[in-house]
């Protein structure tokens, strides 16, 4: 696997200078050599040849940009500090973009954790932090990069349930920020050969199936009746209990097992129940 290294660059604007100054000194010696000696002529010939050659070796590094060189066939280093900068002119010089990009993957339908159908989107927020391995270790890093989060959303939305009522157990619609968190982990894995780097990566579609919708809707709403229900028979156990204490605390109040009986079914139908209680006045004793 390629690594990233600098390359050998030199300030553009010197040898601005420098070789201007060379062609210029090279014609001044064919000049006074051309009634002279022919083989300092020849010489000062080749130096105008060399000299003009090596101006194809300036190149620009825009900002958020990188240069990746190759000489032979060889990887000569990047450059990533934006400027005018000049190298070997025999390289080969491949600009790249360091800017963040993202794209929102297609409708995936995959089967959750309880093996129902759905229909899955998301948006991935990814940048080159390594130049040499985004170009040389694989064919395409742009459609690696597609090919590879939509491989890792499938893989993630087989993990999780489409929904869950109980809270130890993550869902893909209730625990939107931990799911983020493990598919952004999961597709940074896959990338990280290629030199990608995921800045974000979030679910932007959650549905499911079309052909089981209707049926998955009615199950969701029944689990729902019932969680709430279970939500408010604990509560309502619970507000019993505080009452039958609260009322024999300090021994004002005596019910017997029979009384304490006939208490908790009436404050459990009352708490429990869908409608508001009708109050009935009771003008005997606590036991006619």
């Amino acid at each position: 696997m390629i690594q990233e290294k600098p390359a050998s660059a030199f300030n553009g604007w010197l040898m601005v200078i420098v070789l201007p100054l060379v062609m210029i000194a090279s014609g001044l010696g064919v000049a006074y050599t051309v009634k002279g000696n022919n083989a300092w002529g020849l010489l000062f010939v080749v130096l105008i040849v060399i000299a003009a050659f090596c101006m194809n070796g300036f190149f620009v590094v825009n900002p958020n940009m990188a240069t990746v060189t190759t000489v032979f066939g060889s990887y000569a280093g990047s450059v990533k500090t934006p400027g005018f900068w000049w190298m070997n002119p025999f390289s080969v010089k491949r600009h790249l973009s360091l800017k963040v990009r993202n794209f929102e993957s297609g409708h995936l339908k995959v089967n959750d954790h309880e093996g129902n159908p759905v229909e899955i989107a998301a948006i991935v927020v990814w940048k080159v932090v390594e130049t040499a391995e985004a170009l040389f270790n694989v064919e395409n890093y742009e459609d690696f990069v597609r090919v590879q989060s939509e491989s890792a959303i499938r893989n993630m939305a087989s993990t999780y349930p489409y929904d869950s009522h109980q809270e130890t157990v993550l869902s893909l619609r209730g625990n939107t920020n931990e799911v983020a968190d493990n598919l952004k982990h999961e597709i940074h894995q896959r990338l990280e050969k290629a030199g990608i780097e995921i800045v974000e990566a979030r679910i932007s579609h959650l549905a499911y199936a079309p052909e089981i919708a209707g049926t998955m809707l009615r199950r969701q709403q029944a689990n729902a009746i019932i969680a709430a229900r279970t939500r408010i028979v604990e509560g309502a156990v619970s507000m019993v209990e505080m009452a039958l204490d609260k009322l024999e605390e300090g021994g004002k109040v005596k019910l017997d097992d029979e009384r304490k009986a006939s208490m908790v079914s009436n404050l459990l139908v009352v708490l429990t129940s869908d409608r508001d209680a009708q109050p009935i006045v009771n003008t005997g004793t606590l036991y006619q």
